[in-house]
């Protein structure tokens, strides 16, 4: 038996917003969750009398890494919402540039001596700025600038049961990230959560029940949406997104910077081992080399001083004599490996490059 969808939950401050004439933006992600959430708060809006005018949609695009198939979703999920819809995206580019950017920036950082170790492109569960600058900012910025001067309530499809994070997330909160207490404008946000306390089900529920198209993941056995390839997908929603052909390219793309740079996408998981099938003979040898590369590599930055891993930005000390020609040889063949440019060869020139930098940061602090 399907079960029936509860009604959104509102608490105080969503309810005194909108007696103050609140605008509301539903944020779809194409997802099942985001879709619920605009649904219920919008039912539960007229129920209360809240001008339809009031009500718009906005969704962030990824660029490249989204399914082919979700900005037509959106559109559709906004058209029977019948609330206009604003498409914002991050100005430098979608996330997979993001990444490459990242590596890029990683190399000439690790040349130029002012990071410790090559650091990984990818976003991870603990920095997470996939979600900060291609969705959040973009998404921020635009309300701030197109609603100055309201209070915006925006709506969010995130649930208590999908992890341990979110467990005590509030039905509402305040939002001051773009629009700081007191500001000149006048601006006030509020992240609002109507189907927190939902399961699933329900959700399903309200889909079906509201004549709601799923996205075409659901169908095909993911359990979530995301982007295509996520670095905290499972190893299922990484091979249904694998399955269907509007996401080839960005799985190559992937697994390109996965073989330049020697990090695996997940710590635990090539994202070349989800679809070999999908990869040329020459990729796939790339990407057994890189393999080898990660193991050589961490191999040799285990060989690094632990204690002189740079804090902020910026090296503790100076190190010893041993320590800088430890240093040294490392970085040597690592900078060989990936092509770069070793401007402090010797121990001395390793010390005199921390001597500087560490001056430089006494200077500024």
């Amino acid at each position: 038996m399907t079960p029936t969808p509860p009604s959104a939950r509102a608490d105080a401050r969503v309810r005194r917003a909108i007696a103050e004439g609140a605008r509301v933006v539903f944020s779809l992600s194409g997802g099942k969750d985001s879709a619920a959430a605009a649904f219920a708060a919008s039912l539960w809006l007229d129920g209360v009398g809240h001008p339809h005018e009031l009500r718009s949609a906005i969704h962030a695009d990824l660029g490249m890494i989204e399914w082919k198939s979700t900005p037509r979703l959106v559109e559709m999920t906004a058209e029977k919402l019948a609330v206009p819809l604003s498409v914002v995206r991050r100005k430098a580019g979608g996330l997979i540039s993001r990444w490459e950017q990242r590596w890029k920036s990683s190399l000439a950082r690790y040349e130029d001596l002012t990071t410790y170790q090559l650091v990984s492109p990818w976003s991870s569960a603990k920095l997470r700025y996939c979600t900060s600058e291609t969705k959040v900012a973009p998404i921020g910025a635009h309300l701030r600038r197109e609603l100055a001067g309201e209070t915006i309530l925006s709506v969010v499809g995130i649930r208590r049961e999908e992890s341990r994070a979110r467990s005590s997330e509030p039905i509402s909160k305040a939002d001051t990230r773009f629009a700081a207490e007191a500001n000149r404008a006048g601006t006030r946000m509020i992240t609002w959560h109507p189907v927190i306390d939902w399961t699933a089900s329900q959700v399903f529920a309200l889909h079906e029940a509201a004549g709601i198209e799923l996205h075409e993941a659901y169908n095909m056995g993911a359990t979530r949406l995301s982007c295509s390839f996520c670095v905290l997908a499972g190893m299922n929603n990484l091979a249904v997104s694998a399955a269907s052909p509007g996401n080839y390219d960005s799985y190559r793309r992937i697994v390109a910077l996965e073989c330049q740079s020697a990090f695996s996408f997940q710590p635990d998981r090539w994202l070349a081992d989800v679809a070999p099938g999908l990869l040329s003979h020459q990729s796939s040898g790339s990407s057994m080399r890189a393999r080898d590369m990660a193991t050589r590599r961490r191999a040799l930055e285990a060989r690094l001083p632990a204690d002189l891993r740079f804090r902020r930005g910026w090296p503790p000390r100076v190190p010893s004599l041993a320590e800088a020609n430890t240093i040294a040889e490392v970085r040597a063949e690592l900078l060989e490996t990936y092509k770069l440019k070793n401007r402090w060869a010797t121990a001395a020139d390793v010390r005199e490059r921390f001597a500087e930098l560490h001056s430089t940061r006494k200077a500024t602090a």
